[in-house]
Formats: C-alpha cells, structure tokens, sequence
C-alpha cells in the first residue's frame, strides 16, 4: 500500500534561524518581515527566531554552517537579493551562494531555505516582497516549517 509523507505546517516548538543578508537592505529587510511574520502566525514563539546577519548574500553559506553546525535550531531560512549590475559579478555571487546553500542543506539533518532573490532590477526584487508576487519571505518561512517538521 502506498504511503505518502509530507511535514506540517506547525511552528509550535520549533526555533528557527534566519540568515539575512545585509546588502540591498531595504529589500532584505523586507523579506525578514514577511518571514518572521509567518513564522510567528505558524506557531513559533518570536523569542525562537533567531537573526544571523550577514554583509552580503555570499557569506550567507558560512553562516549557515555555523548555525547549522550549532545544533540549535530545527531549520535555517537563508535571505538576500542579489540585483545584477553591470560586471559578471552577479553571476559568481549567484552562482556561489546557490551552490553553498544547496550542498549544506542536502547534506544536513536540519532544513535550509533558500529565499534569496537572484533579479535582474531593484524593481523585480521589491516585487518579490509582497508588492506584485508574493512575499519570498513568507514562502521560505512556510517551507522550512514544513520541511522541519517532516518525518519519514
């Protein structure tokens, strides 16, 4: 017989790290409210949400080890806007945080979130934060609570 697993969406109990990135802060921000938000209205105690921040979303990977390596938190949600501009820099910032994200999480026993925003304009990633598209905040919020409390 098939079995299908899914988390909750129950924040009760859990405490929750957010890495945001302090680059493009207005926007950063943001994404922070609408996460914390979130959180609160899933059930997390605000005093269980804990602010990691960080100079810019490229060393959102070394923060999220240490924090993941802390063993104090049940997930990890990890924020930033990367805008392009005008050199290739973009492209390795981009490239760099995604991958540094992704190896931790796959290789962790604790969630991480990617709500970093990768936009070619300042509009498009202040669209993201709840103005035209939903809050990418809020979604990172919600996935990490599910993915936190899924047991297989």
């Amino acid at each position: 017989m098939e079995k299908t697993y899914r988390g909750t969406l129950d924040g009760r109990g859990l405490k929750i790290a957010i890495i945001k990135a302090n680059f493009n802060e207005m926007i950063t921000n943001l994404l922070m409210a609408g996460a914390k938000e979130t959180l609160v209205k899933l059930g997390v105690k605000s005093e269980d949400i804990h602010i990691v921040e960080v100079p810019g979303a490229f060393e959102i990977p070394f923060a999220a080890r240490k924090t993941v390596e802390s063993q104090r938190y049940n997930g990890v949600i990890a924020l930033g806007a990367v805008i392009r501009g005008e050199t290739s820099h973009y492209d390795y910032v981009c490239q760099a945080v995604t991958s540094g994200v992704s190896s931790l999480n796959v290789e962790s026993d604790i969630p991480i979130t990617f709500g970093v925003l990768t936009t070619d304009t300042s509009e498009q990633a202040l669209a993201r934060t709840g103005i035209k598209h939903p809050n990418t905040g809020n979604e990172a919020a919600r996935t990490v609570v599910e993915m936190a409390t899924l047991e297989v």
